[in-house]
């Protein structure tokens, strides 16, 4: 088993540069499948999310190549089947826009139901509702795997989603790519993995408008051509990032960046002080000039203030003097990190939706695990805090979605590692 090990003290400084979107590349990936030649993805994230997709694919039949850390070669042309039903499909929520894009390409698909970060019931009533308007009946098999027939036709249509669901968004864009006529989705999601999928489709040939407003509008088309395409960098992880520089009061510059995406996280961080300039395709935090001010904080789908930054903004917020609120409005039991965090001395009670943190009060290391990605890295940003040495375990969920954690945090001055330990109450169990 694996974990990092942190010691807090150290401000940050320098320059870190981050990588392709987890959450545009877990959706394009799977996008290929509707070409109909080779593709070439550019500024891939090298994290185990990609990694597993990939695999999910090639175990289809797919030829992926990878060019460069960073680049990936994907011929759908092999692909013999529209089943994706083995046990690497349940290690990945993003699974489920396998069905978007073999229902599209193949007018079937069998799915096995995503798995992922467990911070809340994920329905996909919403997928299956804009699935069924297409023309799709779906079953469910044992309870775990997810049939859908269009026999043999796919028609556009009018579909209303009755929540804001990015992966319903986008699953229905996929499905739809390829079917008869014209499909609008109103109250769409506007996130910018969203923009990006569309911009890739339609790089392919595919007849998509209005991404990133809640009304997008699908003309079906018979045949995608291959493309080479570069995928956005990664918002969450560039406002990762800046939160920690911030926690620790330093000062670091930020490259590869989109400045536009990260505007709900850059107002947040100007409201509570912290100095942040905006350049072309890079963004510079600065914390050291004045002391940081309590700030409340409540998620909403984008341009909203993004529910994946929530648990980092939390860390923060420990560091800063006075009573903070967050107020979590996307994922119903985003809190489970919170025991981790009482556990390095943070004063954070829950009710319901809210997180309310008495801020100011120093952090001491502690032995502390990762419930969930985003959960995993802020315990790291509160490590970076905290007096002593801390222990964070369950790393692989960090290692879904932050590539060379270890490394861009060490190159800003932090003092982290991740090293191989021994359970010792397994070996204990197995004497």
């Amino acid at each position: 088993m694996e974990k990092f090990v942190v010691t807090g003290g150290n401000k940050l400084f320098g320059e870190v540069s981050i990588s392709g979107a987890k959450n545009a590349a877990v959706a394009i990936i799977p996008a290929v499948i509707l070409c109909d030649e080779p593709c070439t993805i550019e500024n891939i994230p090298n994290i185990s999310d990609v990694a597993l997709i990939g695999r999910i694919l090639q175990s289809m039949g797919a030829e992926i190549k990878r060019i460069d850390k960073s680049t990936l070669y994907i011929d759908p042309t092999h692909i013999t089947t529209y089943c994706a039903t083995n046990e690497m499909v349940r290690g990945m929520r993003a699974s489920y826009y396998l069905l978007g894009a073999l229902l599209g390409k193949y007018k079937k698909a069998k799915v096995a139901l995503p798995g992922g970060c467990d911070f809340g019931v994920r329905p996909i009533d919403q997928h299956l509702k804009g699935f069924a308007l297409l023309g799709a009946d779906h079953d469910l098999i044992n309870g775990a795997i997810i049939d859908l027939d269009c026999h043999g036709k796919l028609t556009g249509n009018h579909i209303y989603l009755d929540v804001v669901s990015v992966g319903a968004t986008m699953n229905i864009m996929l499905a739809a790519v390829k079917a008869e006529g014209q499909t609008v989705i109103e109250n769409a999601a506007k996130e910018p993995h969203i923009v990006d999928l569309a911009n890739f489709l339609n790089s392919m040939g595919a007849n998509i408008k209005g991404a990133g407003t809640d009304v997008i509008k699908i003309r079906g088309v018979e045949y995608l051509h291959g493309v080479t395409y570069s995928i956005i960098p990664d918002q969450i992880e560039a406002g990762t990032y800046m939160c920690a520089a911030a926690a620790t009061r330093g000062a670091i510059t930020v490259n590869n960046v989109t400045p536009k995406h990260l505007d709900s996280i850059t107002a947040k961080l100007r409201e509570m002080g912290v100095e942040v300039t905006e350049y072309d395709e890079s963004v510079k935090i600065d914390a050291t000039k004045r002391p940081l001010s309590k700030c409340n904080i409540k998620t909403m789908p984008h341009p909203g203030f993004p529910t994946d930054c929530q648990p980092q903004f939390a860390a923060l917020l420990t560091t800063v003097p006075g009573t903070s609120i967050i107020n979590e409005n996307v994922w119903d039991n985003r809190y489970q990190y919170i025991n981790e965090f009482l556990r390095m001395g943070a004063q954070i009670s829950v009710e319901s939706k809210l997180a309310i943190i008495e801020g100011g009060k120093e952090l001491t290391a502690a032995p502390v695990k990762a419930t969930d990605l985003r959960a995993g890295v802020a315990l790291i940003i509160a490590a970076l805090c905290a007096k002593g040495t801390t222990e964070i375990s369950n790393i692989q969920f960090i290692e879904r979605g932050y590539e060379d954690i270890v490394e861009k945090f060490s190159a800003l001055g932090a003092n982290i590692k991740k090293v191989y330990f021994r359970d010792d109450t397994d070996a204990k169990m197995n004497a």
